[in-house]
């Protein structure tokens, strides 16, 4: 008795705990593009969408319908069934093996890091898991007896999954192979009532089928087909070393070492789950050789491990009293460092440290100082200027942020990559230039990081297509221009002429994170061009401040060679040389950047890039 009160005791305080925590991220963490676009996907209501079933956008439009447009709204459903998790995983462990270890699986349920942080983002996730959960359940009772109740949480748990993603039938797969497998499953599966609960839930996948049937099936070839190369790739392989990382090593070893465990016991749940887990994390892990890797996806197994987690507390115990220490305190460093994550991405002067890194969370960052820059670009335009976003991503944050669900879209190759060009479309929102738009004032948004520097110039091509000779932009830069984006004012028919396009730079020296002695001069040399009008001077910025203005027009034959479409008419005189002195400039980071000066009277400020003085 002891034992079950304090363990009940450990799982209620770190339950609340968490959820405390989570509540607070929550409201201070900037939206995941994703999470905008579910948003956006709630204003628009329908049984389903390009990219994913109802469930997810019907969830947002409720948290926003409750507490109004605000981060914390968007996610508050998804909080409250991730707060459920734990719950179930004791419900479920306290019935097979002892109220105990229904405590201790909890409790576990909320330290390893993937479940742990269910909920801190309005994705689908959180009600995938709890279908997982209701399904898993709903199997291990149906295994002792098929009665009413055990059917009816399978068919609530088969709607729920599949009304959440499309990865759920991953899911259902494993778990009615796992009953075939098992004499119990095929006796129970023979039940009317059992029957009538998986037609119901495959009925839930109707209105996903009906988009497809509508649609081309562009849902499906983008989930099954487009977004996966399907063919061998040794990426996968790292799927074991991010899972053992993501999960903490020690618990994703008890996880295992528990299925194992389980793989001949006289207890038929256990084999049943240890079937369950060990078939959909090691499906995923087969997958990975030929599946998509551009893209998230190492919570994908997370159904497995929860399925693996009724088992934990009896592997647990067969390890010395050390090593189940070191796996408790291994997973709650692990769940810390992933809230600590989330908590500085949330803080801008922590995030944009982290700018010149591969880390930088840039789907989270800079929307709030964009949509202020939006804001303030149009109270200075026309009444009824119109707000066009270059790519999905811009398009529903800055709604979000202002509010406005129905903010055009261009074409894009992002709104392709990520699935959301048919929804698009589907809302009339996806325009191709000016001549969808009327001629009306515009405020067009381009998010300029969000294309690769290679094809940066070509996009920008594409939009003097689209609109004509581009205006000189307002420059918002993030985080020292780890996100970038651009303001042009477009306040009539589009204008004919040569391609005018944003200017284009490099720094060749010093290199980026380069670490140079201090109390010396320190040469920059680089390029600039700017198509259709040139550049007019370029001057070195150091922490913001001007401190060189660089010899431009030196020859540098090789830019032309490689931007071979631009027309800048200086070519091939777009090189820049600078000097200045670091005499009096503190030691340790600092950041380097260009203000470009266009012959049209633009003022643009470049991409800071970190110099480090020792």
């Amino acid at each position: 008795m002891r034992n079950e009160v304090r363990a009940r005791r450990m799982f209620v305080g770190l339950w609340l705990a968490l959820l405390a925590v989570k509540g607070v991220l929550a409201a201070q963490l900037p939206l995941f593009v994703d999470e905008a676009f579910y948003w956006q996907e709630g204003r628009h209501l329908a049984w389903a969408y390009s990219d994913l079933p109802g469930l997810t956008a019907w969830m947002a439009r409720v948290g926003v319908a409750l507490g109004g447009n605000h981060t914390l709204a968007v996610r508050l459903p998804f909080l409250v069934v991730a707060a459920a998790v734990p719950w179930l995983v004791v419900r479920v462990t306290a019935r097979e093996f002892g109220p105990v270890h229904g405590w201790r699986a909890g409790t576990f349920a909320m330290l390893l890091p993937l479940a742990g942080t269910l909920g801190l983002l309005a994705v689908p996730d959180a009600a995938m898991t709890l279908a997982t959960l209701l399904c898993m359940d709903a199997g291990s009772r149906l295994l002792r007896g098929v009665d009413t109740d055990a059917a009816l949480e399978l068919a609530v748990g088969m709607a729920i999954g599949a009304l959440s993603h499309y990865r759920f039938i991953a899911v259902l797969a494993v778990g009615g192979l796992v009953l075939l497998l098992l004499p119990q499953g095929r006796r129970a599966l023979r039940d009317p009532r059992v029957l009538v609960a998986i037609a119901f839930g495959l009925a839930a996948w109707t209105p996903l089928l009906a988009w497809n049937l509508d649609n081309a099936e562009a849902g499906l070839r983008f989930q099954l087909v487009d977004r996966h190369p399907w063919a061998f790739h040794a990426d996968g392989i790292s799927f074991l070393v991010i899972q053992a990382l993501l999960a903490t090593p020690l618990l994703f070893l008890a996880l295992f070492a528990g299925a194992w465990r389980a793989r001949d016991d006289g207890n038929i749940a256990a084999r049943y789950f240890a079937w369950l887990g060990v078939l959909v994390v090691l499906g995923f892990f087969a997958l990975g050789f030929l599946a998509d890797t551009e893209r998230v996806s190492f919570h994908w197994p997370l159904p497995g491990y929860i399925a693996l987690l009724p088992l934990l507390p009896a592997a647990l115990t067969r390890w010395p009293r050390w090593l189940r220490a070191a796996t408790a305190v291994l997973a709650t460093m692990g769940l810390l460092v992933v809230l600590g994550y989330y908590a500085a991405v949330s803080v801008p002067n922590l995030r944009a440290q982290s700018a010149a890194s591969r880390w930088y969370p840039s789907n989270f960052a800079g929307w709030g100082p964009l949509a202020g820059a939006v804001r303030t670009q149009r109270a200075g335009m026309p009444a009824g200027t119109r707000v066009v976003a270059d790519n999905f991503k811009v398009g529903a944050e800055l709604g979000f942020a202002l509010g406005e669900p129905d903010i055009p879209v261009l074409s894009h190759p992002l709104n392709v990559k990520h699935g959301r060009a048919p929804q698009l479309a589907l809302w009339g929102l996806q325009v191709h230039g000016r001549a969808d738009l009327g001629g009306g004032p515009l405020l067009l948004v381009v998010g300029a990081s969000e294309v690769r520097y290679r094809d940066l110039l070509a996009r920008y091509h594409a939009l003097c297509a689209a609109f004509g000779p581009l205006p000189p932009p307002r420059v918002v830069n993030v985080d020292h221009g780890a996100q970038r984006f651009l303001l042009f004012a477009l306040d009539g028919p589009a204008k004919r002429g040569p391609c005018v396009a944003p200017a284009m730079a490099w720094i060749d020296r010093p290199l980026s994170a380069a670490t140079v002695a201090g109390g010396q001069a320190i040469d920059v040399d680089g390029w600039a061009f700017k198509d259709g009008v040139g550049i007019k001077g370029v001057d070195v910025l150091l922490d913001g401040r001007i401190v060189a203005a660089a010899d431009y027009g030196l020859d540098a034959p090789g830019v032309r060679r490689y931007w071979t479409l631009s027309d800048d008419p200086r070519h091939p005189y777009v090189g820049f040389r600078a000097r200045f002195d670091t005499r009096g400039v503190a030691p340790g980071r600092h950041w380097l950047g260009l203000r470009l000066q266009g012959r049209d009277g633009s003022v643009e400020d470049w991409s800071e890039q970190p110099l480090d003085l020792r």
